[in-house]
């Protein structure tokens, strides 16, 4: 049987100070804070996915509050539930937004491979 946690409060999260060592406070539902020995906070879900464990990094404290890390924690329980890592969606959507940084950028080979492949879809008398 799993342990009752109690849910954290506003005050708890701000009063937290650096220790020795990295600490956790839990919220319950695999949602903790990671209290560093540099002073960071940062929003961890712990969870289980095919049978191992993983762990989401869901952002640092204070730009997430406890209310959206809770909301976050829910959101992404639900994605387990349907069956669908967290951590691989959060993967893919890096690798798309790398692919738009890479294709937004104006360089010469990027002009020059847009410019063949226009030129490719035009009739042969155009270009």
């Amino acid at each position: 049987m799993a342990r009752k946690t109690t849910p954290l409060t506003a005050t708890q999260i701000k009063q937290a100070k650096p220790r020795d060592k990295d600490y956790k406070l839990s919220d319950g539902g695999g949602l903790y804070l990671l209290v560093t020995k540099k002073g960071g906070k940062h929003w961890k879900l712990k969870y289980k996915f095919d049978g191992k464990e993983k762990k989401l990094s869901l952002g640092a404290y204070p730009d997430i509050t406890l209310s959206k890390a809770r909301e976050l924690r829910e959101e992404n329980k639900q994605l387990i539930a349907n069956g669908i890592d967290p951590n691989d969606l959060k993967r893919e959507a890096k690798e798309i937004q790398k692919k738009k940084e890479i294709k937004s950028q104006n360089t010469f080979k990027n002009i020059a491979i847009e410019r063949l492949e226009k030129q490719k879809t035009l009739p042969y008398n155009y270009r």
